[in-house]
């Protein structure tokens, strides 16, 4: 009560201080859950596994939760302050911008929306299985956050295997594109990438972003297939200074909007060495794939055995011709 008190003396208003108590009640509150649940899977399920004795359990649990304590508030803190550093530089663009164009209602910045998630992700969960499928969740988590901060990207929110993430500009957000095309090209295998792109305003409220770019980002990823990103109108003239290949996909009518939008491609990757197993839609490069097979005089490559062996008991049904490579 007493930090309200004092945001609301520093000139925040209510809503505004509401709306902070909230941000942080949802974040730690997701800090306190993973500390829990992961102690729990890692360390608390093993010992029982071991057959440790109950009161051995709760010894080892009562001093890992001290630990934990004593590390977790300055991991907090030091976490925190180069959040907040970045943040201070993103708001100087913002600053920037608004110098030029005037500002809208309280809350509505200028931002581009990028929606970025693994085609044929259910696909390969039902084939590989759970456990497999999140190993490459996370890595696919890992690229997404690297490449992210590196380039003055935010990610908002994750739902699955798809991510949104905000970015000060529409280049930085097509450039960050580009560069995370490459950095999962470069995975020996990794499902393909889907993304798509709009600029414009959007409304701030607790850690997220809404609105109509929002939701206009959202339909236009829902358009792009294996390895591609599509953009709007929007993003394509704003892009200026990068060596891009645009592809004119002209008018689409998009669900839930009342007028077409224009629409362009960009390739993300190239395909040279790269091929798709039929079965799981796992993006290979050829030239380190294990596993393949001939069919109809062509070689089909796979992600693994499991893979190859489905394909060899059901060739008709993989659709094998799309993905073959003459010998």
């Amino acid at each position: 009560m007493r930090a309200v008190r004092t945001a609301l003396d520093a000139g925040m208003p209510e809503a505004a201080v509401l709306q902070l108590v909230r941000v942080f009640a949802d974040a730690l509150g997701r800090v306190a859950d993973a500390e829990t649940r992961l102690f729990h899977f890692y360390v608390h399920e093993p010992l029982l596994a071991d057959g440790a004795e109950p009161a051995e359990v709760i010894a080892a649990t009562t001093a890992a939760t001290d630990s934990l304590i004593d590390l977790m508030e300055p991991t907090l803190l030091y976490f925190h302050r180069k959040a907040w550093r970045r943040a201070l530089r993103q708001d100087a663009l913002v600053h920037l911008a608004q110098d030029v164009a005037p500002s809208g209602p309280i809350g509505q910045l200028p931002v581009t929306v990028l929606f970025v998630d693994l085609a044929s992700f259910t696909t390969m969960t039902e084939m590989m299985g759970d456990e497999a499928a999140a190993e490459v969740l996370d890595r696919f988590s890992e690229l997404v956050r690297e490449e992210a901060g590196r380039c003055d990207g935010r990610v908002v929110k994750q739902i699955g295997d798809e991510f949104m993430l905000v970015f000060p500009s529409a280049l930085i957000a097509v450039r960050y594109a580009l560069h995370l095309a490459e950095a999962t090209a470069g995975e020996a295998q990794f499902p393909a990438l889907r993304m798509g792109a709009h600029t414009g305003s959007a409304l701030y409220r607790e850690a997220d972003y809404l609105g109509a770019t929002v939701n206009l980002a959202a339909r236009v990823v829902g358009q792009a297939e294996r390895d591609q990103l599509i953009v709007t109108r929007a993003v394509h003239d704003a892009v200026t200074g990068l060596s891009v290949d645009w592809v004119t996909l002209g008018e689409r009518q998009l669900k839930g909007l009342s007028e077409p939008v224009e629409l362009f491609l960009v390739s993300t990757m190239g395909a040279e060495r790269r091929r798709t197993d039929p079965v799981c839609g796992m993006v290979l490069d050829a030239g380190r794939a294990v596993f393949r097979s001939s069919w109809q005089g062509r070689d089909v490559f796979f992600c693994s055995e499991d893979c190859r062996e489905r394909f060899r008991a059901e060739p008709d049904r993989y659709h094998a011709a799309r993905y073959a490579t003459d010998p």
